[in-house]
């Protein structure tokens, strides 16, 4: 048998305090080592804001999209009803007969029966077709909804863009003002130039900075009224980056062809064909539902006497419905001439905005190209000016109004860039499209 040997009693201090002491040298050493595995592995960068996410989260706040699924059960629910073999559901009659107040002979009487609706003629295939019609009109409704709530994002997103631009083009502004503004101090002190040159270049730098802080109020302005409309962080608004622009729309052979598909359009066209099936159906239902009646009776005559089975078939066609059947078709074709007129109406005004915002996305593409040719020529010209500046060859005025024309150049680039993204943007709002 193996003897353990255990340390003397003197030492069980010693070897407490040295595993203590190793096991939190391990803590902290493993604690750092996961400290700088997280330093060092940088988070997923979140994905970068996009005029499409900007719609989603738009579309997602808004009542229309939190009441569609219940439209569409209303809709699945109307459908199935007119599929149904009664219009109305069946009822069930129950009814007693008796002498017992009176004379108490022991006459007795009982009847169940029920009372099942039916269809007029014609009357089922016309609700099936007025409910196929509101189910397509949900829809219908539901993508013209989206495109006006498009219609609001793009302009928030576009304006936010353009304060964007505006704020970059100020502060490469005040950087380049601040750089001669530095240069000449230099030159100060050299003895080269004059102090009231380093007055006019101190107050084109503070000319600078009122520039930038009035961009940067407005950008602010731009990306709360963004915010307002997708709930999104002030935080994560403020330090995303401008994405791309939308693609090209198509041609305008194809866009002229693709007319009826506009989301506006089509949901005048089903709420006219929800209309006209309501006219249908309404045509059909001249008086209210006719009922089949079947019972069984159970009676006697006295007590003692056996009892007596009956079976009672019935039919119940209740009268024309006169004035109340007449207004109800006078309401639906009065809806249904209204609708038609202001489908005309919709279809020439949406004729007009393509025509439109194709001509403002030509513009916008010339104004483009002239904005990019001034801005290469002002950039090519400060760079000669800065040179002949700094070997005293052009005086202060005229290196600032270069560098003015420089700068708004480059912002009048950088604004044509963001215009031209906004007309083709437009010009696919008009054309029906959802952001992309």
């Amino acid at each position: 048998m193996h003897r353990r040997r255990f340390p003397a009693a003197g030492r069980w201090p010693h070897t407490a305090r040295a595993t203590l002491t190793l096991a939190l040298a391990a803590a902290l050493t493993g604690g750092l080592i996961q400290a700088h595995a997280q330093t060092a592995v940088p988070p997923a960068a979140q994905d970068p804001l996009t005029l499409r996410g900007a719609f989603e989260a738009a579309w997602a706040r808004q009542p229309e999209a939190l009441a569609l699924a219940t439209r569409r059960d209303a809709a699945r629910a109307q459908a199935q009803a007119a599929q149904s073999w009664t219009p109305e559901p069946v009822a069930m009659e129950l009814s007693t007969k008796t002498d017992r107040l009176n004379r108490n002979v022991g006459t007795r009487e009982y009847e169940v029966g029920v009372a099942i609706p039916l269809w007029l003629p014609g009357e089922r295939g016309r609700s099936q077709a007025l409910a196929d019609a509101e189910g397509r009109a949900v829809e219908s409704r539901t993508t013209a909804a989206q495109l006006r709530i498009a219609a609001a994002v793009r302009e928030a997103w576009w304006s936010w863009q353009r304060a964007h631009a505006e704020l970059e083009a100020a502060r490469g502004q005040l950087e380049n003002v601040r750089r001669i503004a530095a240069d000449v101090g230099k030159r100060l002190k050299a003895g080269d130039l004059a102090r009231a040159d380093q007055h006019q270049a101190d107050a084109a730098v503070a000319a600078a900075e009122g520039a930038v802080a009035q961009a940067d109020g407005a950008l602010t302005v731009a990306q709360q009224h963004l915010r307002s409309l997708t709930a999104m962080p002030a935080v994560g608004l403020a330090s995303a980056m401008p994405s791309q622009a939308e693609p090209e729309p198509p041609t305008p052979a194809t866009a002229t062809a693709e007319m009826d598909d506009h989301a506006e359009l089509l949901a005048l066209k089903d709420r006219a064909a929800v209309a006209e099936g309501a006219i249908a159906l309404a045509a059909t239902q001249s008086r209210a539902s006719p009922e089949l009646t079947i019972a069984a009776t159970r009676d006697r005559g006295a007590y003692g006497e056996s009892h007596n089975q009956t079976f009672t078939v019935g039919v119940r066609i209740p009268f024309g419905a006169g004035p109340r059947h007449d207004a109800r078709v006078t309401t639906a074709r009065a809806e249904a001439v209204e609708l038609q007129a202001q489908m005309a109406l919709e279809r020439a005004r949406l004729a007009g905005e393509r025509e439109a915002a194709r001509a403002r996305a030509d513009a916008a593409r010339a104004q483009l190209a002239a904005a990019e040719r001034r801005a290469g020529l002002a950039l090519e010209s400060r760079g000669f000016f800065d040179k002949s500046f700094r070997l005293g060859e052009t005086d202060l005025p005229t290196r600032l109004r270069i560098e003015s024309e420089a700068a708004d150049a480059e912002r009048q680039a950088a604004r044509a860039r963001i215009e031209l993204a906004a007309a083709i943007s437009a010009w696919r709002q008009a054309l029906g499209l959802l952001p992309q």
